[in-house]
């Protein structure tokens, strides 16, 4: 099964794949959607669907996890925000890939073991659990820490809440998560 994680940004989307085949986990590719820079938000958004369906159209996943959007910053960055998100949930949908949100302490938890992991931390557990030659770039870590999550965290992460939801997603027969 291939999972593609996304951490959304609408100047940087972190984008990872990893494969599990009887609990061991394979990184597939991982790196950063970069749109231009200065360009008006509409002009970003849409480079940053250009290019997620690409990988989506290349790689594949079976599944793909991403994270929620992080509450505590000011209201124009979180809009902005939703926008980025909302481009990477309407092309993982477009494509009937079933999809789990988990929180960024959700993520960290299920990776690091603490949900109040530095993301220096996050990096170097993504580099060793994953066995990659050297630490993948912040977005991108972020982007495999959330693949990772729902890999092997997902399923406990909503137990541990007990806010998991669970709903049928696209005629697949596989069950979509969200967590909160």
């Amino acid at each position: 099964m291939r999972i593609l994680g996304i951490d959304p940004g609408s100047r940087a989307m972190g984008y990872g794949i990893v494969e599990v085949e009887k609990s061991v986990l394979t990184p597939i590719v991982h790196g950063t959607l970069r749109p231009p820079t200065g360009a008006d938000l509409a002009i970003r958004l849409a480079s940053l669907q250009e290019g997620l369906i690409k990988i989506l159209e290349e790689y594949r996943p079976h599944a793909a996890s991403v994270e929620s959007a992080f509450v505590a910053m000011n209201p124009r960055s979180a809009l902005v925000l939703g926008h980025a998100r909302g481009v990477a949930l309407a092309s993982i949908a477009s494509h009937r890939i079933p999809l789990a949100e988990y929180s960024p302490t959700q993520v960290k938890a299920a990776v690091v073991g603490s949900g109040r992991a530095e993301k220096q931390q996050v990096q170097q557990m993504v580099q060793i659990l994953l066995k990659l030659d050297k630490v993948p770039g912040q977005d991108a870590a972020d982007a495999l820490a959330a693949a990772i999550c729902h890999a092997h965290g997902g399923k406990l992460a909503g137990v541990r809440s007990g806010r998991s939801r669970s709903r049928r997603g696209g005629g697949s027969g596989l069950v979509v998560r969200r967590m909160r």
